[in-house]
């Protein structure tokens, strides 16, 4: 079992950088593959990147690729999505998920866990 916490999230001008957290707690986080989604008002929760075991392999949605960065710090058992180039249309709720000992395939559904979310708000 693991218990997710983002924090980081906020108010940013277009084209500003954020840095998004996700704490886990309990044992063996470098078990679990880790991944961002995001979901808009009135929209489906979107795939954003994943992160291997070990944060040897990472994955990006490919409007987010370039901008968008993923990590991990097994040691503080804490993943993160530092975020640059804001644009209004990434604003939504950014949520943390963890897949135990699986790779999950790009879709939500093949995660466990999730935290409650972190808002973004990206202003013009």
């Amino acid at each position: 079992q693991v218990q997710l916490v983002e924090s980081g999230g906020g108010l940013v001008q277009a084209g500003g950088s954020l840095r998004l957290s996700c704490a886990a707690s309990g044992r063996t986080f470098s078990s679990y593959f880790m991944g961002w989604f995001r979901q808009a008002p009135g929209k489906e929760r979107e795939f954003v990147a994943a992160i291997s075991w070990t944060g040897g392999i990472t994955y990006y949605s490919d409007s987010m690729k370039g901008r968008f960065t993923i990590s991990r710090d097994n040691a503080k058992n804490t993943v993160y999505l530092q975020m640059n180039s804001l644009k209004p249309e990434d604003t939504a709720v950014y949520y943390c998920a963890a897949a135990y000992r699986t790779q999950p395939m790009g879709g939500p559904r093949g995660y466990d866990y999730w935290g409650q979310g972190t808002q973004v708000t990206v202003s013009s």
